[in-house]
């Protein structure tokens, strides 16, 4: 077959495709072509997977499945923040304090990201698909129990499900969006906003569902909704038969055994200050705005704003997406721990309208970075790990959430936000030390792969050189 010359133009049929791949945020059509040989950093072959020749999944299917997976992020993310809105009215109701009906979520925090261990072990051994559609139903069977519970007891139980079945999306989808993804960067991050629409909407929608109908709808909605998206999950989508097939393997970089340790060891340390930031800002944010903005503000105006506030995640995890195509990832994710850390710094030094912007900030680099890790560990981590690391990495991450809970309860009882704010900047500051480590370790790597390419550019414009 006759080759193209290196810089002819594209022929329109093909112009024409990669017109489309620019409009859909990169998720392009797979080559035709059987991959080559990549090696993934791996040393011992019967243990790590290779890919060769692998074969393309349906171009179809795999859109389809990225469409359902990035439902199943922004519900996961809806649902288990609905309790941290609705407590704000219940204090009311119930005559008991902020923290002590704060508490009253730990169930489910604890079991979002304690069961998120087992889930990614079981969808290895058995089916990621299946899995998820375990997800769709099981979250939306506790959401109804928590609509329909009458007690104390009978709430904390319910909500202990919606955290257990919520807790497998994280360790089983993120790992199939990398294993399906063409441009891993893009497809991570708009992902990553499907996820963080669900935290930034979670506390206006519940607010207004709470104000017009009841609490108990607030919970009573999504459970209709996942029951309604695992149906059509299972008819769509088909069962992948336990295959793994990775569309872009040349996106990994490899490591030595000892250096890939090293890394994915201090990945999971970060996860640890990660995880209590993260979950710390999400869970009391509601609060914060209503207590430190203004005076006598409703319930809905405070869902209002920490809707825009935690938008301005979803700007940056856009933003993340494609700064990582220009950027060597693991730079992008220093620098962003550098700005979260001057965010929560910002508002715990500011009060009245002057906290927006300064949590905005913060948010944006929380979020921003949880995107950039995801796509760091991904290009660190040999294939066959990947769904047992992530396993581990967001037991870690959800796993503080009930600490998390439970700390914000007990600092705030004792010396209000300003207490609060202060140990999580001092978490932040561990947190982008810890980045800054993983930073150093594989900038040699990084530099000597950047090299390799550009000789390996060198030659092939060589070769197409026509001959005199």
């Amino acid at each position: 077959m006759e080759r193209r010359r290196a810089n002819a133009p594209l022929p329109k049929a093909e112009f024409g495709a990669a017109l489309i791949c620019v409009l859909r945020m990169g998720e392009c059509q797979p080559a035709r072509y059987s991959l080559p040989q990549a090696h993934t950093g791996l040393w011992d072959s019967k243990t790590i997977m290779t890919v060769q020749a692998a074969p393309m999944m349906d171009e179809n299917a795999r859109r389809r499945a990225i469409g359902f997976l990035n439902l199943a992020h922004f519900l996961d993310h809806y649902v288990i923040l609905i309790f941290p809105t609705v407590v704000i009215g219940l204090e009311a109701v119930y005559g008991r304090s902020y923290g002590d009906l704060l508490i009253l979520s730990t169930a489910a925090f604890t079991a979002f990201g304690l069961f998120a261990l087992p889930s990614g072990w079981l969808a290895d051994k058995w089916s990621r698909r299946n899995m998820i559609a375990v997800y769709f139903f099981g979250t939306g069977a506790c959401c109804a129990l928590v609509a329909a519970s009458d007690s104390f007891e009978t709430l904390a139980v319910a909500l202990f499900g919606v955290g257990l079945f919520a807790a497998i999306y994280h360790p089983v989808g993120t790992p199939m969006v990398i294993d399906a993804a063409v441009t891993r960067g893009r497809t991570l991050a708009f992902n990553g906003i499907c996820g963080n629409i669900g935290v930034s909407i979670a506390s206006g929608c519940t607010a207004v569902i709470a104000a017009s109908l009841g609490w108990r709808y607030t919970f009573l909605i999504p459970a209709a909704v996942f029951v309604l998206s695992g149906l059509a999950y299972l008819k769509f989508v088909p069962d992948d038969g336990g295959h793994r097939v990775v569309q872009a393997p040349d996106q990994d970089v490899a490591l030595s055994r000892r250096l890939t340790i090293v890394v994915v060891i201090m990945f999971l340390l970060l996860a640890f200050w990660v995880g209590l930031v993260f979950n710390a800002l999400t869970i009391m944010l509601p609060k914060l705005v209503a207590q430190r903005v203004a005076t006598d503000i409703s319930l809905a105006k405070v869902g209002v704003l920490a809707t825009c506030v935690f938008l301005c995640g979803g700007m940056a995890q856009f933003a993340m997406g494609r700064a990582v195509e220009r950027v060597v990832p693991h730079l992008i994710m220093s620098l962003i721990a550098g700005i979260q850390v001057i965010g929560i710094l910002l508002a715990l030094y500011t009060t009245g309208w002057w906290l927006l912007p300064s949590l905005a900030l913060a948010v944006a680099a929380i979020y921003g970075q949880v995107t950039v890790n995801d796509i760091v560990l991904a290009r660190y981590t040999p294939p066959a790990w990947r769904g047992r690391i992530y396993a581990i990495r967001f037991f870690l991450i959800f796993t503080m959430a009930g600490p998390a809970a439970w700390g914000i309860g007990w600092l705030y009882e004792r010396g209000g936000f300003q207490v609060v704010l202060g140990v999580g900047a001092l978490v932040a500051v561990i947190g982008a030390l810890n980045t800054f480590v993983i930073s150093i370790l594989v900038t040699g790597v990084e530099n000597r792969r950047k090299a390799e390419r550009r000789e390996a550019e060198r030659q092939a414009q060589g070769l197409a050189q026509p001959a005199e």
